[in-house]
Formats: structure tokens, C-alpha cells, sequence
């Protein structure tokens, strides 16, 4: 991993973990692209749909958080396993495990995208609810 690679992604926890908005930011690309489910629109590309997003996560957050467990790179792209521990406003935390995958470009951030543990939802999870009570019923699980 380049070192410059390992501080863009220090830096971007860092300013997430200070909620500045403008030193995330900073941080991207102008036409980068941003994936998480956790926002109203998941899919953000360009700094100005990233911005709105981030905007509106870091505003709804008395103190992010985020571990690092593992971060795996080839220099331009890599991966990140953190512990994601958030506060909310009215003091609700939350915690759970999160991977991001990562691509960057002369020192900024054009792809980031967020990999939760979340089991499926719709038909897909429907039927995979279904099948783990149905094991649980009959001592399969």
C-alpha cells in the first residue's frame, strides 16, 4: 500500500470521526463515486450528490465512529474492514461490522462503496427467514 494511499484513508476516517464535512470532501474526487445503503439515496456520484449525503449523515450523528480492523491495498484500490461504532443524536449507538471497497486516483477518492452484513431484503430475504426457521424447527440450525 502507497503511503499516500493509507493517509487519504486516514484522513477521511479522521474527518469523519470530527464531523468536517469540508475535510471529507476535500478528500474526493469531483466526479467520484459513493455507495452506501445507509443514506436516503445510496448511489452518489459527483461531490455535489456526496455532499448532500455526507451532510446529511454527519448531521444526524452526535459521534461517528470507526475502527480499523484490516486495510488491504494494491495501490490504487483496496479494502477496509472497520468496526463502525455511531452515536446518534438523542444518544442511540450503534454498532456494527462494515467493509469498504476503495479506488483512488492521484491522492483522491473516486470510488467508495459500503459492504454491510444485513441479510437480503425482499423475496431473497423472505425465503432465506423462512428456511432458517423452518431449520431452527426442525434442529437443522
Amino acid at each position: 500500500m502507497s503511503d499516500s494511499q493509507r493517509k487519504t484513508i486516514d484522513a477521511l476516517i479522521e474527518a469523519f470521526t470530527n464531523k468536517d464535512l469540508e475535510a471529507a470532501l476535500a478528500l474526493f474526487a469531483d466526479d467520484a463515486l459513493v455507495y452506501d445503503p445507509h443514506y436516503p439515496v445510496p448511489t452518489m456520484q459527483g461531490k455535489d450528490a456526496i455532499r448532500q449525503g455526507f451532510a446529511w449523515g454527519l448531521g444526524n450523528m452526535e459521534q461517528p465512529g470507526f475502527t480499523v480492523r484490516h486495510l488491504w491495498s494494491d495501490g490504487t484500490s483496496g479494502a477496509l474492514e472497520v468496526d463502525t461504532h455511531h452515536v446518534f443524536k438523542g444518544g442511540m449507538a450503534l454498532k456494527f461490522d462494515q467493509v469498504f471497497v476503495f479506488e483512488t486516483r492521484d491522492g483522491l477518492i473516486t470510488r467508495l462503496q459500503s459492504y454491510v452484513p444485513y441479510p437480503p431484503g425482499g423475496i431473497g430475504g423472505l425465503l432465506a427467514r423462512v428456511t432458517r426457521w423452518s431449520w431452527k424447527l426442525n434442529g437443522k440450525a
